[in-house]
């Protein structure tokens, strides 16, 4: 009884610090409120136009700002107090919730005033990526980072569980997106709020004059990294082709039958299977044939998007969705953990935006993509393709880097690139 009561408390040491546990109660509400929000712009959009293309972009609205802005971005966050940034973004969040609130209250049915409403969420959330994620190393041990990153992922994603199933059953149920908006103001009020009980204690960093070198020095140290350019690299491409999420509405509605309810439990599914892993590996973190492990996963995500696109079921598709990001939360945790702790904490806003900026083409970029597709080719064949190309990745990648294939053991490999970053730095 002993032994299990010690492999719990360590499989929960993050939350043993105060400031990671006060910051993951922000990202909780913060990210169910975006999620909320996601669902009901998703279902309001489409049912103003019909158009799969319109789905695309709204990822496109929320993408542009964050490749315009994540060189500034970055440099913010290694300039600035980043808990000051994190609270200013989550109020930006709020406020994007308030003024999608206010264009349907006033029976608004421009689909641009929701782009440009879209865009600011964007602009906050490039800002949001670089503070937030370089941040997190301040708050816990080095020891104790990759138990911070497992759990950091496991929040996240019920919160993407939880929200997007939230805004679905309250968009029926109040038969528009209203009440859907005003739950996400109010959920981003309590982030603002849990956000600012965090202490952070910054370590010193020299203030460096802005200039080009010193914006560009995140893809820079990236580049030098080949370990964990192919890692951000293959989770870019793969995500970004395989991506399905955008057209989820279209399923819900057209091939699946079902309503705003359908829709929200399908953009959860993928979460419930990340949240698993998760939770998973923060118990059972991985000791062995990391970089494989990896690739495997990776073509697995490729597998159960094709399984989604050709599903019928709601059942089958559920069971995709849910393989689909098990399968994704492996490489999400891999990359976390080797991009930040192998980063110096002067460069990490900037490193971090890079990492964003990556993230955000393969998710709200990736939506795009597959909105276009989908207009090009039909809804199940932009799938299929998507899931297809995910594949030629994972073969192109295998070959392109052998340190992929080659990392085994997450901490020496961690030890190893830290050792690469002081050469560079």
């Amino acid at each position: 009884m002993a032994d299990g009561s010690s492999w719990q408390r360590e499989g929960r040491v993050a939350f043993t610090y105060p400031g990671f546990a006060y910051y993951q109660l922000a990202r909780l509400f913060t990210v169910m409120a975006t999620e909320m929000q996601s669902v009901a712009v998703g279902w309001q959009v489409y049912e103003i136009t019909k158009r799969p293309l319109d789905l695309g972009y709204v990822g496109l609205a929320q993408f542009l700002p964050t490749i315009l802005l994540f060189l500034v971005a970055g440099h913010a966050a290694d300039r600035f107090n980043r808990r000051n940034i994190v609270a200013l973004c989550y109020a930006g969040l709020a406020l994007a919730s308030t003024i999608l609130l206010l264009l349907t209250l006033s029976g608004s049915h421009s689909v641009h005033a929701i782009y440009a409403t879209l865009v600011l969420v964007g602009v906050v959330r490039s800002f949001n990526g670089a503070a937030g994620q370089s941040m997190v190393p301040l708050l816990v041990s080095e020891e104790h980072f990759p138990n911070a990153v497992a759990w950091a992922q496991t929040v996240f994603n019920t919160a993407v569980i939880v929200g997007p199933a939230l805004g679905g059953f309250i968009y029926a149920i109040f038969r528009g997106p209203t009440a859907v908006y005003a739950t996400s103001m109010v959920a981003g009020a309590v982030s603002v709020i849990a956000i600012s009980r965090v202490r952070l204690n910054p370590a010193k960093r020299e203030r460096e004059e802005v200039s080009l070198g010193t914006l560009l020095a995140g893809l820079r140290f990236i580049w030098r990294q080949k370990l964990v350019l192919g890692t951000i690299s293959l989770d870019l491409f793969a995500v970004l082709l395989g991506g399905a999420v955008a057209l989820l509405p279209v399923y819900a509605r057209e091939i699946l039958h079902t309503g705003p309810w359908g829709l929200g439990i399908l953009r959860s599914a993928p979460a419930v299977g990340a949240v698993t892993t998760a939770v998973l590996l923060a118990h059972r973190p991985l000791r062995r044939h990391a970089g494989t492990t990896m690739l495997w996963c990776v073509a697995g995500f490729g597998v159960f998007t094709i399984v989604f696109g050709l599903s019928r079921s709601l059942i089958v598709s559920l069971l995709a969705l849910l393989l689909l990001g098990a399968s994704d939360m492996v490489s999400v945790i891999i990359r976390g953990t080797l991009v930040q702790l192998s980063t110096p904490d002067s460069m990490r806003g900037r490193v971090s935006a890079v990492n964003s900026l990556f993230i955000g083409t393969s998710n709200e970029f990736g939506q795009f993509e597959s909105g276009l597709t989908a207009q090009w080719f039909g809804t199940v064949p932009a799938v299929v393709i998507g899931g297809v190309g995910t594949l030629i990745v994972i073969g192109l990648w295998a070959w392109l880097f052998p340190e992929l294939r080659g990392a085994d053991r997450m901490v020496s490999q961690i030890e190893t690139v830290e050792q690469i970053g002081r050469a560079h730095v």
